[in-house]
Formats: structure tokens, sequence, C-alpha cells
């Protein structure tokens, strides 16, 4: 059986490969061109232009959820009830391990309603260039530069981001990885960041920068904010990713589905933004107290498993499968209206060149 297994798991892998990759092309183009359509309505209805460009754009998130989940790829979340801020202004902190992570949350955010529409994610400028890149850009996510040269420039662009982008089209939540990179990338910094000013040794997360944080903070605290409270942060949600056995699942895993059945663990810290200081250096220890709190977290989950009663409380994310067939279809659809549209275009021109020709 083994064999047999082995055997077909590379059939699989290249059906997958090829699904995703033709999800890509039927999906992203479609977007792009429904946007561009509805551009006029960004200047004379940005309302109306926001809650359709949030509605494509988290019927695209869904797609991505897709991937993961149909490869059987499970997350677990653990921890507080963050039910109170799903349709509240709220920052999510996570750690960030490898290429996997901003796919997975999106297929947790995906079984939730009224996040993905109403999202802005702070990435790193690189993921411009992807595939998703474009899309990204349309939806107005922040592209931070990395780089002490960028450090000052960009807190200032991401202050002006919120300022134009966040506030005038009433987003909620915005997503930010403080640690700036991934784990195998910073952790030798780190560390010796954290030897050199008598820090605690971490090997499951590095230290956080604070700089985007602080620069949230500066824009959307209540206590920074008193002239416009229709768009002061309500929440901080911090979330802890566990992958399997410590070893973070990449996107090539996601896209030939190798690694089988596994579950990948989010665990929940929620807190009231009134609990969090705004001034920079108490906001500093703050972060860093929630990312020796993920240590542990990593440290004993990795050791020792998750206790009866986490196991209790432990709730499997599920998707909907009807809901995933529909927006598909939706983008097919679309995809072919395009296309025929587009042929009938291009005949028309060159109909029209041929006249011009014959009667030249």
């Amino acid at each position: 059986m083994s064999c047999v297994k082995r055997f077909v798991k590379y059939p699989v892998a290249l059906i997958r490969s090829a699904i995703i990759i033709i999800n890509n092309i039927y999906c992203i183009p479609t977007y792009v061109i429904w946007m561009t359509c509805l551009w006029p309505f960004k200047i004379v209805y940005p309302t109306f232009y926001s809650k359709v460009e949030g509605i494509l754009f988290s019927w695209l998130l869904a797609v991505v959820a897709m991937w993961s989940y149909s490869a059987g790829y499970d997350i677990i979340e653990v921890g507080d009830d963050i039910s109170p801020c799903l349709d509240k202004h709220t920052l999510v902190l996570a750690n960030h391990q490898s290429t996997a992570d901003v796919p997975f949350l999106m297929a947790n955010f995906n079984s939730k309603p009224k996040i993905l529409p109403n999202v802005m994610w702070i990435m790193d400028r690189l993921f411009k260039f992807t595939n998703f890149g474009i899309v990204s850009v349309i939806h107005e996510d922040f592209f931070i530069s990395s780089g002490r040269e960028n450090r000052e420039s960009s807190i200032q662009d991401l202050k002006d981001h919120l300022e134009h982008s966040y506030k005038k089209y009433d987003r909620k939540w915005i997503i930010l990885f403080p640690e700036g990179g991934f784990l195998r990338k910073r952790k030798h910094i780190s560390q010796k960041y954290a030897q050199q000013h008598g820090l605690p040794h971490l090997e499951h997360v590095t230290l956080p920068r604070i700089g985007a944080m602080k620069a949230v903070i500066d824009v959307l605290h209540k206590d920074h904010n008193q002239k416009d409270e229709e768009n002061f942060l309500d929440y901080i949600l911090d979330i802890t990713i566990a992958y399997p056995e410590g070893i973070p699942l990449g996107l090539l895993d996601i896209l030939n589905g190798f690694k089988g059945s596994c579950q990948t663990y989010m665990h929940y810290r929620l807190y009231k933004i009134t609990e969090v200081p705004s001034e920079e250096a108490s906001l500093t220890e703050w972060l860093y107290e929630r990312f020796y709190e993920k240590e542990n977290i990593l440290k004993n989950f990795y050791e020792t498993g998750l206790s009866d009663a986490v196991k209790l409380s432990s709730q499997l994310i599920r998707q909907d499968i009807l809901r995933l067939v529909l927006i598909n279809a939706f983008f097919i659809t679309s995809s072919y209206i395009h296309y025929q549209i587009f042929r009938i275009l291009l005949m028309q021109y060159f109909f029209i060149s041929r006249v011009y020709i014959q009667v030249s």
C-alpha cells in the first residue's frame, strides 16, 4: 500500500500544481479587469468601489484558502474567543516562519465573516513583484521597505497610507508580522542582539521590531486620534502559529501536497486597546513580552503537545466547499466573458484596419 501511495503522490502533485497555476491564470486577471472597469467609481463613489473591491478580493483569498484545505492541511484554533473583534478595528500580530504563514492566515480568516473584505496587509515590498502583487496594489495593502536606510521613510509612508487608505475605505483588520522576516533568516541576528543586550535567548521566534506597530498606534490609537473616533483601534489580536513537529510548511508543500494531512495550530490572545501602552518604551516592552510568551507557547507545544484542557477548547477550522465552488464558477465565467469581449474587439480592430488599408 505504501508503494502505491508513493507512486500515486507524484501524479496527484502534478494535478494539484496544474490546478493552482490555472487558478492564478483565470482568477487574478479577472480581478484586475473587473477593478479596471470599476475604476471610475473609485473617484465618484469610493464607498461603492471599496465594497465591491473588498468582495472580489475576499473571493480571491478564498481560492487561496482552498489550496491548503484541499491538501489536508487543517488549522486548529485555540486560546481566547476572538468573536468580539471580528467586525472591529483590530491589529493582528503574528509570528513569521515560512511562506505558508500568509496562505494559512487567509484560510483561517476565510472561515470567518466580514474579515477578508476589510483587511489590510503590511508586507515586504518584494511581495509586490509576485503573481499576487498586482492584487495587493489594487487592494492598497502596504509594502514596507526593509533595511536601516529605509526605516524612517517607510514608517512615515505607512502613517500616510493609514490616513489615506485604511481610514478612507474603513478597513478593519491590519495584519502585521513584527519580526520583519522569516524565522530562519533572522534567528541568528536576533540571538546575537539578545546576547549583547541581556535579553532572553529565543529559538522559536525572533525579537520583534517596533517601528510598524508604533506607526499604527500613533495613527490609530484613541489617545492620538481623539478627533476621529470612527477609526481608532479597538483590539490587538496576537496569533501564534505552530506548525506540526516544529517544521514550517511552505508554498511548495501547499502546491504539491506531499506533506500529507497534518494540523497547524493558531493560538489567540486578544487584548483591548486600552490594555496596550502607546508610549514607545512601554509599547516595546509590551511587544517583547508577547514574543517571550510566544516562545514559551511554542516550546511547550513542541515538547509536550496540547494539554487536555486546551484540547477541549480547540476548534477545527472548516471551509465552505459550496461557496468555494461558486466563487471558482464566478471567476471562470467572468474569464470566459472577458475573453469573448476581447476576441470580438480584436476582430473589429482587424476588420477596421483592413477596410482602412483597402480605402487608402
